[in-house]
């Protein structure tokens, strides 16, 4: 960035609530303004008007505000903006049509199929960006050598292909200009396989610009990566906020002379580059306000700080933004903002429901803070506008904010003083809540101070706020006690301290610009120019040329580029990236070969290959070096650097630092007097002694006690942390340590749940994250689960629990003799080991009588010991989905099996671990084992078998690393006792719920039994009657007149009832509680022996695990009148021959409930599982995906109508077997309350010649070249009666707000959708 003497350099930051305008006026010193985004009374635009009072003060002269702005003083001027962002989360963008290959209307509707919130019945989902579809005639398919194939043409990516079906260019015409007549001026165009052949885009997109559309997004040029899906959004975010932008920087011109002709106009973008106001695209501008704060940091603190690893803490209003920076800007490539999944280069920013606007509950003796948001109108109480109480207000009535600081901005009329008194009132209604529990609930104690409630309400948001930064680090590899803590935005510098000290961090840095970091990072950023585009090249030296070719190509482009824009080549400099991973995986890892030159083994760009196996092992703890490398993407990142260069003069001491004035603040132990200073009247060197508050206008530093804070010679803040002063916790319940320790349970085993997924080797547990780790009470009560796989809620319990008891078993039968129908125990299973436990020992079992769901998900078991207890004091266990442990079929999920023995290897009690040393040799013995059963195979996987257990073996004693720290932070006795506080938190949450249900039978005149009966496709009942004790907040829940065990699959392990038990009363809580043993305290469950829900220890179960496990959740929900029926059925498919295997899930309908229409295309319930993409699916696999879209009025009528299935069309290329395992093909998905009945699902194969087989549910099928399955998935019942005449409910229109975003966020949504 250039400085021509006498003019001014402009970088604005306009947010949400405030823009923040940094300017360098001539003669090099700085002037700093904050203004409201939006005051339409006085100004227009905010940005605009921030230029033009700094114009003015400077000046000396008025300058209207109806009159354009002079130019001829300005330089230039720099914008990070939320406009798309805020068009993006209030759906205010351009009307859009999407443009999509034919058969593919409903893809992006349907997207990965995975549902949002695991919990919430009415499933709500991001509306869709397009307001219509139109389905363009044109096909392209990968190119394979079969008979009628045409001749093939290359794509960009190296790829052959056959163009089956050329654009109907004729036929698009009409529709096209029908979408004009109607108003819309915006396309999307998103074709199959377009990033590799993006000639079909191409002429789709000049047809439409010639027919006089102001603006088409092709998703070949918005992003040319493969996946359809996230490329489809990623242009249909482009088409619906560009031309948002582009109004917006088209107004934002007209405030100036010659609409700032000579005036250089960049604009931030969500990579952290700057880009030509003329080229600021919708898809690259989501983070456009949030990167500067990074590009800030990094500028600064990173600097500043000897180049150690920085934190970045953003706190704001209404969230908190959490990166990381360690001399390297970290991006992502795919990530979601505001529901919608971007695919393009953006900042890893991490967004959290938390922030100083953060709303204030006690719910079931808990503290709970947000997500729920009083945002900017009314605010917190102390706005003084009827806001609820928030994090805000619990500063203030701890002293923290002092209201003399803040201008004079609230109240009706916006010129009142914060009200602490507003603060007071709105949290004493809080206090008094949780004063009632804590006299009145299950174990009375002291009631608290209403200091005490707003401390414990800040702790409580600090460990919130903590979590996220724990998985940003350890997610690769790093320990967040070696970072430094960045601290900016508005409300941070009342949480700096308390973070750093719960992370473990010694040192917070706070920039003397700290309340305008966003703004100062778009000053000191580099403007970015980038090219990327796809590639499918093995990474081997016969491709080292093409490479080098490709990026010598990309980099010439880049360069062009930035001289256009005014740069000098020597100011320009590239960074070559390849997107790498090991063949067979889905683990890409975008690599630059900045530290690893060029050797005679490597492209000439670099060594791309050590780059790929540094970080491979340091995210992931380990390497496959047998295993091919493949390229996926290249790219080249152009810098030009241009970022201003501040000069900052120290403010030397005169004298020690003055005493603004004295207040008193509340930490721990009560008040304490805290002296105030004005960040202004510091000078270099000036030390400040904890606790002490440093104010400016900008922004409130609290300086805890035992923390020093120094004003560097930059004239930052640095603040050396202290150790807190020991506190003394007792076993006695008090709510706040109570909500700290549910999400210290809960980290625990998160973290154990990263080390598991960094060194996994399987595609199963590394990449679809199929797998739980749990921390369990010495009785095998479980604690805390993290993610929440419903199948796995209830399971994992059952399966420690076993373990702990004692009980004597038959001696093990021989391997290769089926076992008689009444053993009770498998042949397999190993001397069950009670409480024969010693430090060292670890054990695996995956048997249904054990806690299994089915054979793949093998459960390893470590106790937790503590000196001087003789028995475990916890367990630790981690459960993994192993794609292939023998038995009949590869996968060992076969759609026939009979019998246990047939679906794999069994575990009852297996020392997996004895004595420290990991027992290979007798764990391949036995993952061999059904190998010695006619007509079963041993495991086809044994080496990822392997080095799985050995990872969930890592995991437990990661986990047992920490829960050796949380005791010797607390006692013993402590943590013991807050495990049991936790488990009745969720008892009580789930007593309430039931009393609450069955005082409103009452109400009603109707019993307190209700009951449901629904029946799996053979005919087999599910019977269930509940009777609820509404003193107790109790129930029985008996499933007496259940069908008996049946010969197939479908038998239900006990656990799997308890699992569909758990989350159906989680659902029906409506809330987020902690899920563990106490949800089942305060029911009684009846299921009869022998049963499809309790069968015999040999009987086959894999169907039961995927659909029985449906039908139960259908059943209590229609017990309580929940909701309508889903489509009960996880449509299992199986596709494999002798050197290929594919397994998927489809979607269907969602079943709709009393104020809320189903949800179409979505799996529900018991399973959340991601389907592959259709562009990953055909490239990999010999099929063609011909139709996948809604099955349109499949859903049952209603008041509320239930959700519509799905067709899906696989056409094969080669001989295969098809396997498919599925239900509610013989009975529909019920309605409720006169709603009607979902349709039934069909399967359907039709024969090259056209004769068409219905399959029936469940079967297996020799399919051959030309064949077609057509699968039909049924849809949700229907809600109420259809002939209802009432308005729906205002609810149903409102848009659904999806504040998270960022790695950490796109982890747990995988985590929870397998």
């Amino acid at each position: 960035m250039g400085s021509p003497e006498g003019r001014f350099h402009f970088a604005i930051d306009r947010g949400g609530t405030f823009t923040d305008v940094f300017a360098q006026c001539p003669g090099g010193h700085v002037r700093v303004l904050k203004l409201l985004s939006e005051d339409p009374a006085n100004y227009v635009d905010a940005p605009t008007e921030g230029i033009r009072r700094i114009l003015e003060q400077e000046g000396g002269m008025l300058l209207p505000r109806d009159r354009p702005l002079d130019t001829s003083r300005i330089a230039s001027i720099r914008m990070g903006t939320t406009v798309a962002t805020n068009a993006l989360l209030e759906r205010r963008g351009e009307r859009v049509a999407l443009l999509v290959t034919r058969g593919f209307r409903d893809l992006l509707h349907v997207g990965t199929q995975a549902r949002e919130d695991l919990f919430d019945l009415a499933v709500p989902m991001p509306e869709m960006l397009y307001e219509e579809v139109l389905e363009v005639d044109e096909r392209v398919v990968l190119y394979r050598e079969e008979p009628g194939a045409g001749m093939p043409v290359k794509g960009r990516t190296g790829d052959l292909l056959e163009v089956q079906q050329p654009v109907d260019l004729g036929g698009l015409r009409g529709k096209l200009e029908g979408l004009l007549s109607r108003g819309i001026r915006s396309l999307a165009v998103v074709l199959m396989h377009s990033y590799t052949w993006a000639q079909h885009e191409q002429q789709v997109g000049a047809l439409a610009r010639e027919l006089g559309f102001t603006h088409v997004s092709l998703s070949s040029e918005a992003m040319p990566m493969v996946r359809i899906v996230p490329r489809g959004h990623t242009a249909c975010a482009d088409a619906y906020l560009t031309p948002t932008i582009q109004r917006y920087v088209q107004g934002f011109r007209r405030g100036f002379q010659g609409q700032l002709k000579d005036v250089q106009v960049l604009f931030m973008r969500s990579d952290g580059g700057l880009a030509p106001m003329d080229s600021f695209s919708g898809s690259r501008a989501v983070l456009s306000g949030p990167a500067g704060g990074v590009v800030g940091y990094s500028a600064t603190t990173y600097r500043v700080e000897g180049g150690h690893p920085v934190i970045g803490f953003d706190m704001g209003g209404t969230s908190t933004d959490v990166s990381r920076y360690a001399g390297e800007f970290e991006h992502v490539f795919e990530a979601s903002t505001a529901g919608v999944t971007l695919q393009a280069p953006q900042l890893d920013i991490n967004t959290v429901a938390a922030g100083g606007g953060s709303r204030l509950f006690f719910r079931s003796g808990l503290f709970v803070v947000g997500p729920e948001s009083a945002g900017a109108h009314p605010g917190p109480a102390c706005y003084r506008k009827g806001g609820p109480v928030t994090v805000t207000d619990a500063n203030l009535v701890l002293g923290r904010l002092l209201p003399a600081s803040f201008p004079r901005i609230f109240g009706p009329g916006e010129d009142q003083p914060l009200s602490p008194e507003a603060s007071r009132k709105a949290l004493e209604a809080v206090a008094t809540e949780v004063n009632s529990f804590l006299t009145n609930g299950p174990c009375p104690a002291s009631p608290l101070s209403l200091e005490e409630v707003a401390m414990g309400f800040v702790r409580v948001a600090n460990e919130a706020m903590c979590r996220p930064i724990r998985a940003l680090t350890q997610a690769r590899g790093h320990d967040p006690s070696a970072h430094v803590l960045a601290c900016f935005g508005g409300a941070g510098g009342q949480h700096a301290c308390a973070i750093a000290r719960a992370l473990g961090m010694d040192t917070v840095h706070i920039h003397r610009h700290s309340g305008l970091l966003s703004a100062l990072g778009l000053a000191l950023a580099d403007v970015v120019h980038e090219a990327q585009e796809p590639c499918s090249l093995p990474y081997a030296p016969e491709t080292f040329v093409q490479l080098d070719q490709r990026l010598s190509r990309l980099e010439e482009q880049c360069v062009d580029a930035l001289r256009a824009q005014g740069f000098p080549r020597a100011q320009i400099s590239t960074e070559s990236f390849l997107h790498l991973r090991y063949q067979g995986t889905d683990c890409a890892l975008m690599v630059s070969a900045h530290q690893h030159p060029a050797t005679a083994h490597s492209p000439r760009a670099g060594d791309f290959g050590a780059g790929f196996v540094e970080r491979y092992m340091r995210e992931f703890g380990f390497i496959i070096p047998e295993r091919p490398v493949v390229v996926d993407d290249v790219r080249v990142r152009g810098t030009g650097r241009s970022g201003l260069r501040l000069e900052y003069v120290p403010k030397a001491q005169s004298g020690p630092p003055r005493v603004d004035k004295t207040t008193r603040c509340y930490f721990e132990g009560g008040y304490q007097e805290t002296p105030v200073y004005l960040l202004g009247e510091l000078g270099a060197g000036h030390k400040l002694q904890g606790p002490c508050l440093l104010i400016d206008s900008n922004s409130t530093i609290l300086v805890e006690p035992a923390c020093q804070a120094e004003v560097t010679e930059t004239g930052d803040i640095r603040i050396s942390v202290g150790a807190e002063a020991p506190g003394t916790v007792g076993a006695q319940l008090d709510p706040i340590h109570l909500s700290i320790f549910s999400h210290r349970f809960m980290s625990i085993a998160e973290q154990m749940g990263r080390i598991l997924q960094r060194t996994a080797i399987s595609t199963n547990i590394k990449e679809r994250l199929d797998f739980s780790c749990a921390l369990f009470g010495p009785d095998g009560g479980l604690v805390s689960n993290a993610p929440h796989i419903p199948v796995h809620l209830g399971a994992m319990q059952e399966t420690v629990q076993f373990q702990v008891r004692r009980a004597p078993l038959p001696a093990p039968r021989p391997l290769h003799r089926p076992p008689p129908h009444s053993a009770p125990v498998s042949w397999l299973q190993i001397q069950h080991v009670g409480a024969d436990l010693h430090p060292g020992d670890v054990l695996l079992s995956n048997h249904p009588c054990a806690g299994g769901s089915h054979l793949p998900d093998l459960t390893v078991i470590t106790p937790v010991f503590w000196p001087g207890q003789t028995r475990p004091v916890f367990y630790v266990a981690s459960r993994g989905h192993h794609a292939d442990i023998g038995g009949i079929t590869p996968g060992s999920m076969p759609p026939h099996s009979t019998t246990l023995q047939q679906e794999g290897a069994i575990f009852l009690s297996f020392r997996l671990v004895q004595a420290g040393v990991f027992q290979e040799e007798a764990v391949t013995e036995a993952l061999r084992a059904p190998g010695n059963i006619p007509g079963c195979s041993g495991t086809r996987n044994l080496h990822d078998n392997l080095s799985d257990l050995r990872a969930q073996v890592a995991a437990n004693q990661k986990g047992i690393q920490l829960v050796g720290e949380l005791i010797g932070q607390y006692g013993l006795d402590v943590v013991q006792a807050y495990m049991g506080h936790i488990q009745a938190n969720a008892e009580l949450a789930v007593r309430d719920m039931l009393r609450a249900f069955g005082t409103s039978r009452q109400a009603q005149g109707l019993p307190l039994e209700v009951s449901a009966e629904d029946h799996m496709d053979d005919g087999s009942p599910i019977r269930l009657r509940v009777q609820i004790d509404v003193s107790e907040g109790s129930a029985v829940f008996d499933f007496s007149g259940t069908g008996p065990e049946v010969f197939g699959n479908l038998n239900a392990p006990r656990a799997i009832t308890l699992s569909a038990l758990i989350y159906c009363l989680r659902c029906l809580v409506g809330r987020d509680i902690p899920l563990n043993q106490g949800c089942l305290a305060p029911v009684h469950v009846v299921i009869p022996k022998g049963s499809i829900l309790d069968p015999s220890p040999e009987a086959a179960v894999v169907g039961g695990n995927v659909l029985t496990s449906q039908r139960v959740v259908d059943v209590i929900l229609g017990a309580f009148g929940a909701c309508a029926a889903s489509q009960g059925c996880m449509n299992n498919v199986t596709l494999g021959n002798a050197h290929l295997g594919y397994y998927e899930t489809v979607a269907g309908g969602a079943g709709a409930g009393p104020g809320w229409h189903g949800r179409s295309g979505v799996h529900s319930h018991m399973t959340n599982t991601r389907i592959t993409d259709p562009e990953i699916l055909e490239s990999r696999y010999p099929v063609i995906l011909r139709r996948f879209e809604l099955r349109l009025g499949s859903g049952g009528r209603g008041r509320f109508r239930g959700g519509d299935g799905v067709i899906r069309e696989l056409l094969f290329r080669e001989e295969a077997l098809l396997s498919v395992l599925t239900e509610r093909r013989a009975f529909q998905p019920y309605g409720l309350m006169g709603g009607e009945p979902g349709t039934r699902g069909l399967n359907l194969l039709i024969r090259k010649g056209g004769r068409t087989v219905n399959l029936g549910g469940k079967t297996s099928v020799l399919v051959s070249p030309g064949d077609v399955f057509c699968l039909h998935t049924p849809g949700g019942g229907g809600y109420g009666d259809p002939e209802d005449p009432a308005p729906l409910p205002a609810s149903l229109l409102q848009p659904l707000a999806f504040p998270e975003r960022g790695s950490v966020y796109e982890y747990r949504r995988a985590q929870e959708t397998v």
